[in-house]
């Protein structure tokens, strides 16, 4: 759906006001959104649905997927996460599931940033560049 820059704008500072001391605070974006519900000003539609596309990359952001061939240990954990929060400046949570199909290594993903070290993806870029 195609929304006016004006929607668009209102949309980001409506984002905006939604952290408190670099945070997003959930109580404020419950707050903008029955307001927004409640006022329906012009375009409304747009500005509740760039709105919600800006807060689910924010959390999304706030989030590392970690895919491993098979279950990590603490230590590598604790590496993963410390080596994670200083790259991004701030503390990540970190989700771990194990899949089998990566054969070995790890896949991480952190909004739309995703690293693969995976066997599997090495084997796959390796096929690419014979074929």
């Amino acid at each position: 759906m195609k929304i006016s820059k004006e929607a668009r704008r209102t949309s980001r500072q409506l984002f905006k006001a939604c952290f408190v001391e670099g945070k997003l605070d959930e109580s404020r974006v419950r707050t903008i959104v029955a307001k927004v519900g409640e006022a329906k000003p012009r375009g409304y539609i747009g500005i509740l649905e760039n709105f919600k596309n800006l807060i689910a990359n924010e959390q999304a952001r706030s989030v590392a997927v970690v895919e491993s061939a098979t279950e990590l240990d603490g230590a590598t954990r604790s590496q993963l996460q410390s080596g994670l929060d200083a790259k991004y400046g701030r503390p990540l949570a970190l989700s771990y599931t194990v899949n089998p199909e990566l054969l070995g290594g790890v896949r991480i993903k952190v909004g739309s940033d995703v690293w693969d070290g995976s066997v599997k993806a090495r084997l796959e870029a390796l096929q690419n560049a014979l074929a």
